[in-house]
């Protein structure tokens, strides 16, 4: 018969084992490793994934394209010249990369009817512009618009010899292209045929800077 002391020392046995065995999974879980002994290296993944924002992307807006007049409507999204920046030095080649700024302006004018441009660097007494600028104020109102007529620069060309202080001639070769004046339905107004070559004589003075042209008038016109 078993007695009462060897099976109560072999429950105290049992309860030291187990004891044991608990203490060992838990240091096993206290020194960073997990049960399998892969190392504790912070969140997992997934978690990662779930809690990461995704950074916004802007969308980028579409460039405006440009349209040129025909029968159906105006030009639309006509760009504004960009001034070279040779054009504001006080040389011979910045002047005529003025004269060239110049004719690109009064291009902008025809084709939306804005002349303020061309104006800001344009004297008052300019002969050719109080024959021209009429016709593109009257063009460009009450839903009217000009189809082509574009002045193309062949030539700017200017000896650079001081005729008065600080002002200078330059001589510019052009055609004009054929275009049409469109009414406000789209019914042709008046045809412009193309000219030719045209001869024409800027006089421009530098100051602050910049070029002006005080007078642009057209040579044997």
């Amino acid at each position: 018969m078993t007695s009462r002391s060897s099976i109560s020392g072999r429950v105290r046995l049992a309860a030291v084992s187990f004891s044991a065995v608990a203490a060992l999974v838990l240091s096993g879980c206290s020194n960073g490793e997990d049960p399998q002994g892969s190392p504790n290296t912070g969140p997992s993944s997934s978690s990662q994934a779930a809690t990461a924002t995704p950074s916004a992307t802007a969308t980028p807006k579409p460039t405006p394209v440009y349209k040129p007049a025909d029968a159906k409507g105006r030009a639309q999204n006509v760009p504004v010249p960009v001034k070279p920046a040779l054009a504001d030095k006080n040389s011979k080649e910045g002047l005529e990369a003025f004269a060239r700024y110049w004719y690109s302006l009064l291009n902008y004018g025809f084709e939306t009817g804005d002349l303020s441009r061309v104006k800001s660097v344009t004297g008052d007494t300019c002969a050719m512009c109080g024959k021209i600028f009429p016709g593109v104020v009257k063009w460009n109102s009450n839903g009217k618009w000009v189809e082509g007529g574009a002045i193309v620069v062949h030539a700017a060309q200017s000896k650079f010899v001081e005729t008065l202080p600080d002002q200078f001639q330059v001589a510019v070769q052009s055609e004009q292209e054929a275009g049409v004046l469109r009414n406000a339905d789209g019914s042709v107004g008046q045809k412009v045929a193309p000219s030719g070559m045209l001869g024409d004589l800027m006089i421009a003075k530098y100051a602050n800077g910049k070029w002006h042209a005080l007078n642009v008038d057209r040579l044997g016109g």
